[in-house]
C-alpha cells in the first residue's frame, strides 16, 4: 500500500512542475493607446505605360510623437485613380493592380530602438480646382522592434493635402492618426509549483515515517 501511494505522489509532482511550465509560456498583452499629427510629404509616381496608375511614397514628422515615433514612412504602395471621379484608392499590394513590384510597408520610428511597422489602405479624392488631396484609410500594425517586439493593431487615420501645380512636387499636409497596439508581454512563472511539489514530498515522508513506526511497534 505504501509503494503505491509513494508511486501516485511521484507523478503528481511531476503534473504540478508541468503546470508551472505551461503557466510561464502563457502571454498577457499590454495595450497602448496612439494619437498624434504627423507632417507628411507625399509623392505619386507613374507606373510607366499605365496612365492611371501610381507608386506612393509618404514620409512624415512629429517631435512630439507618442513614444518617441517621431518618423513615418510609407514606402511602395501603390495607388489607382479613377479619371472620372477623382478618387484614389491606395494599397501594399501590387499584385491587385497587375504589377510586379515589392510590397508596401508603414514604418513609425525615432532615435531609439522602438519601432512599429506594417501597412497600410486608403482611399483619397483628387480636388483640382482648389488644389487638394483628402483621404482616410487605416495602418495595419503587423510588427515592431525594441519594446514594441510582437506588436499588432490598427491605426485610422485622416489626411489633408495641398496639390502642388507642378504633377512632379510632392504634396505636403498632415495625417492625423488615432488607435492603439498591443505588444505580447510574459507572464512571470507563479512559485505556487514548488510548494505544491513540496507539499507532495513531504506527504511522502510522512507516509515512511508511518511506516517505521508501525514497523518498530510490531517488533
Amino acid at each position: 500500500m505504501l509503494h503505491l501511494r509513494i508511486t501516485w505522489l511521484i507523478p503528481l509532482a511531476f503534473t504540478l512542475v508541468g503546470f508551472g511550465s505551461i503557466t510561464k509560456s502563457a502571454t498577457a498583452q499590454t495595450t497602448y493607446p496612439f494619437e498624434a499629427v504627423y507632417d507628411t510629404e507625399a509623392t505619386l509616381r507613374p507606373i510607366p505605360n499605365r496612365s492611371n496608375l501610381f507608386q506612393v511614397f509618404v514620409s512624415g514628422t512629429n517631435p512630439d510623437a507618442p513614444y518617441g515615433l517621431t518618423n513615418f514612412t510609407s514606402t511602395n504602395n501603390y495607388s489607382q485613380l479613377d479619371p472620372a471621379t477623382g478618387v484614389l484608392t491606395f494599397g501594399p499590394d501590387p499584385a491587385t493592380l497587375g504589377l510586379e513590384g515589392p510590397f508596401g510597408r508603414d514604418e513609425f520610428f525615432g532615435s531609439s530602438d522602438d519601432s512599429l511597422f506594417g501597412s497600410s489602405t486608403a482611399t483619397g479624392l483628387l480636388d483640382f480646382q482648389n488644389l487638394t488631396l483628402s483621404g482616410s484609410g487605416t495602418v495595419n500594425i503587423t510588427g515592431g522592434t525594441g519594446r514594441f517586439s510582437g506588436a499588432i493593431g490598427t491605426l485610422n487615420f485622416f489626411e489633408n493635402d495641398e496639390l502642388n501645380p507642378d504633377p512632379t512636387a510632392p504634396t505636403r499636409g498632415r495625417a492625423i492618426l488615432s488607435g492603439f497596439f498591443q505588444v505580447p508581454e510574459k507572464v512571470p512563472e507563479p512559485r505556487t509549483n514548488l510548494a505544491l511539489v513540496g507539499i507532495g514530498v513531504t506527504g511522502a515522508g510522512c507516509l515512511l515515517r508511518q511506516r517505521r513506526l508501525r514497523s518498530a511497534k510490531k517488533s
